[in-house]
């Protein structure tokens, strides 16, 4: 799990950000886009670390899983305090000329849900599952 998660959170940036709704959408300010490929590829990088450290430790460390959980865990980290915090930078989770949210009906009545706060929830309960389980 702990695998899947810190390769799926270094490898799927590389196709949500590198692209026309992100790195090269030319509605956004240059330095913006300058922004996404840093942080997509630095996420990339701390992806590999994760794997890295989860397949190469040293016969039965159980400290490299755990640190292979914190390097995991950061990103998600970062994501949340944006998340809490965007009122404070006037802060969207979503852009007019990206990925929209998904609209579901709940009840009577149409409910948004941005994906990106739905994979890194989701991203967070199976990091803490694996946790739990090592």
């Amino acid at each position: 799990m702990l695998t899947a998660l810190a390769a799926g959170q270094g490898i799927t940036p590389l196709f949500i950000d590198l692209n026309r709704t992100h790195a090269t959408n030319s509605l956004w300010p240059g330095h913006a886009r300058f922004h996404v490929v840093w942080q997509t590829f630095g996420l990339f990088f701390i992806g590999v670390l994760g794997v890295g450290l989860i397949w190469c430790p040293p016969a039965g460390s159980r400290e490299h899983l755990y640190l292979a959980a914190i390097v995991t865990a950061v990103p998600m980290l970062g994501f949340f305090v944006a998340l809490f915090t965007r009122k404070m930078y006037a802060g969207t989770l979503h852009d007019p000329n990206g990925i929209q949210p998904v609209r579901i009906r709940i009840g009577g009545k149409i409910r948004e849900f941005d994906m990106n706060a739905v994979l890194v929830v989701a991203g967070a309960v199976v990091l803490l599952s694996a946790v739990l389980m090592f």
